[in-house]
This record gives C-alpha cells, structure tokens and sequence, in this order.
C-alpha cells in the first residue's frame, strides 16, 4: 500500500520507450563500428550499460526510486543465474575435455568424414560435429571453417555456398550443444532447464539441419574436385602426433550424453563431466599432461595440470597455428566475458521491464496476436528485428524473452515454447546481418560477406520457418494451464 505521500510511477509514454532503444542503437552500433568483431568484447557492455543508465533517467522522471529499479535488476539477472554457473561449469568441461583427447578425437574422427564429391555436405557435417563438441560456432568458423574454406578455393568451388555450409553446421552444433551459452542463455532466460530445452529445439533444428544437408549433396553432386586434401590431413597428423586418438576417448561423452538422457541436472551433470575429463587425461593423456607441467610427472604436478584446466583452460603447441586456436581455450575464466556480457544485457533488460518501457513498446504487436500461430511468428520476427536493432545475438534472447514471457503463460504455452523459439530466430539469423557482430565475425573469418552467404545458410533460415509451420499447425506445441493474468 502507499503511503499517503507517495506518488505513484507515472506509466511511460511512447516516445520515452523508443528513447533507451534508440539509445542502445547507437551505442552498439559505434561499437561495432569502432571494434568490429571485438566488440562483444568489452565494449558491447559498456553500450548496454550507457543505454540502462538512459532508460534509469527516464524512470527518475517518471516517480520511480531507485530501490524499486535495483530490486528489478536483481531480480532480472537472478533469472540467468542458474545458466552463469552452467557456463562456469562449460568452461572447466572444456578445459579438461581438451587435455583428456575427448575433443582432439571428436575433430580427428570428423575430418575422416570429408569427401571431395560430397565436399558442401561434409563440410556442413564437419562443422556441426565440432562446434557440438566444443559449443561455439564462432570458434568452428574460425578454425575448422577457415580450413575448409581453404579447401574449397583450393578446389574452386562456391566460396559463398562452403560459406554457408560452415555457418549452417556451426549453428547447428552450436544451437544443440549443451555447451553453447547462447544454448544456455535462452532456457534461463524463459525458465525452464537446459537439456528439456536442447531435447525440445531438436524437433526444428534436426529436420532443417537434415534438409540442408540434402540441399548441400544435391549443390555439389556434379562438381569436380580433384585437389588433394593435404591441409586436412596435416591437421589429422597433427593431432595424432599430439594426442592419444582412440574411441576411450569418448566415454566421457558418451556419459554426459547418458546423463542429459536420463534428464539429470544440468549443472552437476556438466561438472561432473569436466572432472570426468581431467581424470581421462591424466589416464590416457600422461604425455600431454606432463608436457604442460613441464616435464613434471608426480602425482602433485598431474593434480595442477588438472585444476588449471579446470579454471585457467588448455594450452598446447602442436606445431600448427590453426589447431592451436582451435584447441587452446576452456576453463571457468574464459566464461567470464560471457557472464559479463549475460549480466549487462539482463540488467538492460530488466530496468526496461520494471520501468514498463517494454511493455509500452512491444503493446501494439501484442494487440495484434491473436492466435499461437500468431504469437510465435511475432516472436521470431521481433527476435530478428532485435538482431538488426541491436547488431548482438544476446540481446536478440533476452529482450524477447522478457517481452513474451508472460503472454506465453497467460496462452498456456509451455516455456519450453518461448525458448525454443527464441532460439529458432535470436540465434540463428544473427550471422545473417551483416552489421551484427555474429556477422561481422563470420565475414572476418570466412573472407565471404553475409550478404553471400546468407541464401545458401539454409540452416539458419530453415529453422524459423519449420517454427512458423509447427506454430500454425499446432505440432509438436506444448500446452500448460494458462497463468490468470490481466491481457495486455
């Protein structure tokens, strides 16, 4: 109840929402435009920042006190506390999964894979296998990608359709990876667990992730390749000559993948995991683990290795660059840019949310949804549009999220719904703008340009349509008792 002498918050107006949005525009975008693919990096969040602080302004001006934002602010980044300690937890599972072989043999194995008639099709193969493995498409492209790319020029074949054929299966592994923060970011995001959310994208990522695979087989059914792989099988050698390859390897995969099966907790299951791999590695990899403690062999010296892994990441010299970049990194610390970035973009979010911008935003697309047909496209294209706005997947998740939340659960959607969804088009068409940073990153690495690349994607944008059929048709859309709330 009030007090007798408070005023109540006014509501915003039109004009003051578009104002923290116009705001967070131009900040990201003169980030972008000063530190290109750097930009989520750091400076990213400074733009979130300076844009919250607008929208706190405006929240002044409309009665509101900063006890009632800051307790909107805790209140918004608790929701994403549970996927911070998973990605915490990401970071150790790829330190160890690193020194322990798991990842080095799931890259050996995938490379066997490419074919020089199938070369579109293996190379979308390749790349969602490694960026599974290792939850980053940036990484996938950047290394793996960059190789093929090599290859395909090599081979003179279509840069921009071998372009699209590593973004499509590097935001198929990504999007389906458990250790994928974007995988993490979205579940938390709409409230639900991670694996329940992996299993649920699956009914729209596997039939797309299959139909282009179809159309990259059929791309390349009648193209002549008769170079020689030799930059692949260099790396092959190389990781052999580094690592123990052999399928023990991949028993800790094999028991994170039972454990996510049996719908165990998703953090202690991605611990679990990482401790899993430090123990391999000291089983199966002494050669590597002794290498990186300097020769060190006591139990004492394996015991550091192991921990540093865990919180500092992996590091080799395997005589290649461009393994090295692909292998050396993991740990707790490399996550905190993540976290760092998850935070930033959720105190935006939630300041907007808790100062009623958002609603007074997003209330005529709301007026306009009618169906769950409806609802779900509005939210893919508000998702793309926040990646056009906002040039930063993140935001493209969150802001949606917080937006439609409530109105999935008014419609008796499960969260599940909204966060498959979210993913279905926040994910997956940020590479496809060229000023987002997801794209500026792919042109970077690929030397190809969105605008190329973007119609042979097939991937990416297969998804949000196979979305808008299963919404309109009413598959595969899980229902729950509808939340009594007011009706925007």
């Amino acid at each position: 109840m009030q007090p007798e002498n408070a005023t109540a918050p006014r509501q915003p107006t039109i004009f003051q929402a578009f104002i923290p949005l116009i705001v967070l525009v131009i900040s990201l975008g003169t980030s972008v435009y000063l530190f290109g693919e750097d930009s989520s990096y750091g400076p990213n969040q400074i733009a979130l920042w300076v844009s919250a602080g607008v929208a706190v302004l405006i929240g002044f001006y409309n009665k509101y006190s900063w006890e009632q934002i800051e307790d909107g602010v805790k209140e918004g980044i608790s929701v994403a506390l549970g996927a911070m300690l998973i990605i915490l937890a990401v970071g150790s599972l790829i330190g160890t999964w690193m020194l322990s072989g798991t990842v080095p043999t799931m890259i050996y194995y995938g490379l066997e894979l490419i074919n020089p008639n199938l070369f579109y099709a293996a190379t979308a193969l390749i790349c969602g296998i490694v960026a599974l493995a290792i939850g980053s498409s940036w990484t996938t492209a950047a290394t793996i990608g960059v190789a093929l790319m090599g290859v395909a020029a090599g081979m003179d074949l279509s840069l921009p359709i071998a372009a699209g054929a590593v973004v499509s299966g590097s935001y198929f592994g990504d999007k389906m990876s458990p250790l994928s923060d974007t995988t993490n970011l979205a579940p938390a995001v709409a409230g639900n667990e991670l694996f329940a959310h992996i299993r649920y994208m699956s009914y729209t990522a596997i039939p797309a992730y299959v139909i282009a695979l179809g159309i990259f087989l059929t791309l390349g059914l009648n193209t002549d390749t008769n170079v020689s792989l030799m930059q692949l099988e260099r790396m092959q050698l190389d990781l052999a000559n580094s690592f123990e390859i052999s399928w023990l390897m991949l028993i800790p995969l094999a028991v994170l993948l039972y454990l996510a099966g049996t719908r165990k907790p998703a953090l202690p299951t991605v611990f679990f995991g990482a401790l899993l791999g430090g123990v391999w590695a000291v089983l199966f990899q002494p050669e590597v683990v002794v290498g990186m403690a300097n020769g060190g062999s006591s139990a004492v010296a394996q015991l550091k290795i192991v921990w540093l892994a865990l919180t500092s990441g992996f590091s080799i010299d395997t005589g290649s660059a461009q393994l090295n970049d692909l292998l050396n990194r993991g740990g707790m610390e490399s996550m905190m840019n993540t976290i760092w970035l998850i935070i930033s973009a959720m105190a935006f979010g939630a300041i907007m949310e808790k100062l009623g911008l958002l609603e007074r935003l997003f209330m005529g697309v709301l007026k306009m949804v009618k169906s769950t047909g409806s609802l779900i496209t509005a939210t893919l294209f508000t998702c793309f549009g926040a990646n056009v706005l906002t040039a930063d997947q993140y935001m493209a998740i969150v802001i949606p999220g917080r937006i439609f939340r409530e109105e999935y659960a008014r419609r008796g959607l499960d969260s599940r719904v909204l966060s498959r969804t979210l993913e279905d088009s926040g994910t997956l068409t940020s590479a496809l703008i060229p000023w987002n940073t997801c794209g500026v990153f792919m042109f970077g690495a690929l030397a190809v340009s969105p605008l190329e690349y973007a119609p042979f994607a097939f991937f990416n944008w297969l998804v949000p349509m196979i979305a808008i059929i299963y919404a309109y048709t009413d598959f595969r859309i899980l229902k729950i008792e509808p939340t009594p709330t007011s009706a925007v």
